[in-house]
């Protein structure tokens, strides 16, 4: 069996929100924006804003993936960072 790290291990059971799957391999930016704060509005277990648990997971799989990430998927992330942040405007 093969030993996880701790972030798969973090991303796969985190307690602060059920993820879409497959929702950070998305091609679209609004829609893992969109994805990740609808996730955050409907979790009864987060412990700060929707807006903050949504960016707090996306910058937390951003960092986590590392180099492993390719730098269009990255570039993707990023840009869902910023619909993020119109949605809370």
């Amino acid at each position: 069996m093969m030993q996880q790290k701790w972030s798969q291990h973090v991303t796969e059971s985190s307690d602060a929100l059920d993820l879409e799957e497959g929702v950070f391999t998305w091609n679209d930016p609004q829609r893992i924006a969109r994805s990740l704060l609808n996730s955050a509005e409907a979790s009864d277990r987060r412990k700060t804003s929707a807006y903050r648990s949504a960016m707090s997971m996306l910058t937390f799989y951003i960092n986590r993936a590392g180099k492993g990430l390719d730098s269009r998927q990255r570039q993707t992330l990023e840009e869902a960072k910023d619909c993020l942040r119109t949605f809370r405007e």
